[in-house]
């Protein structure tokens, strides 16, 4: 597939959450590389640290913006805590992209039956996927809506009818943030002017996932040989930049409600990873994994998917 023309958000002013690390720090980054504004929304900065426990704040986060051409503006914000968002809404005039994209749910996840699991921390996922979602909405569309051309993107994991996700307590929270963008779309039948979706990345290269599997971006590949379906991950930036394109598309439109993945925005735009590459994990899920769920033997070139 060629290349399309790169997208230009010049003018543009955005507000990413979630945006210390991984797909929202990539999203961000990838907004501002077409021009734009970005507010970078997070919990961890470079004197105060989340629950999460993670190195990376949300300076660095809009450093990258600035040096990938836009501007990146930091804010502090515990999306939890509607006074925190409230804060961040006084320091924007305008918007036209929205990012809903926080979670903070990385060192909560369990394996397994929820009934198993300590209750507080499978609440705590809940409240940090869920509920930051809800209150960054309704403090930050008043301000959407009065762009001539806004876009609103729900973040979360995983296409509409995807097979059961990890337990119950994380299943629920990636499904209502990917219903969050159908309703969304309904919601906003009277202002034409906004486009609601959902997005969610592949098999993803992250910093944590990354570091979970032992390897760096250098030497990803050597996760392979542990996890197969790894050949198929992806960077963050993939996401974001088809996310960037998105924003860019006058007619984008045609996609309201719908939940759009890396792979879906790829086809669609012809953009590619940091690496050139293309990867495809919804065919090789359809192709590959499922097969193999279903107890066939399915061998295949990964190379061809990407």
């Amino acid at each position: 597939m060629s290349k399309r023309s790169d997208p230009d958000l010049s003018g543009k002013v955005a507000v990413v959450t979630g945006a210390t690390r991984g797909a929202g720090r990539a999203i961000a980054v990838e907004l501002g590389a077409a021009g734009a504004t970005v507010f970078v929304a997070g919990r961890t900065t470079r004197t105060q640290q989340s629950e999460v426990g993670r190195s990376e704040t949300i300076e660095d986060t809009a450093e990258l913006v600035d040096a990938a051409g836009g501007k990146g503006i930091a804010v502090r914000c515990d999306l939890t805590n509607p006074s925190d968002v409230d804060a961040l809404a006084a320091k924007i005039d305008k918007l036209d992209i929205f990012v809903n994209n926080a979670w903070g749910g990385e060192n909560l996840v369990e394996w397994g039956k929820f009934w198993e699991h300590d209750l507080d921390r499978q609440l705590r996922m809940w409240r940090n996927g869920v509920e930051t979602h809800l209150v960054a909405l309704h403090k930050l569309m008043p301000i959407l809506i009065r762009s001539d051309d806004g876009l609103v993107v729900e973040v979360t994991d995983g296409e509409d009818g995807e097979a059961y996700f990890v337990n119950l307590p994380y299943d629920a929270v990636k499904s209502s943030v990917r219903r969050f963008g159908e309703v969304l779309a309904k919601d906003l039948k009277d202002h034409p002017n906004v486009t609601a979706v959902a997005a969610t990345p592949g098999f993803l290269r992250s910093e944590q996932m990354l570091e979970g599997f032992g390897v760096t971006e250098a030497n990803w590949r050597d996760a392979i040989e542990k996890v197969p379906d790894y050949a198929l991950s992806e960077t963050p930036h993939y996401l974001g930049r088809g996310l960037a394109h998105l924003a860019a598309d006058e007619d984008r439109k045609r996609f309201a409600g719908q939940c759009l993945s890396s792979w879906k925005l790829k086809r669609e735009y012809g953009f590619t990873d940091l690496d050139g590459s293309q990867p495809d994990w919804g065919r090789w899920y359809d192709e590959v994994v499922k097969p193999r769920m279903a107890g066939q033997t399915v061998v295949a070139d990964p190379e061809k998917y990407r």
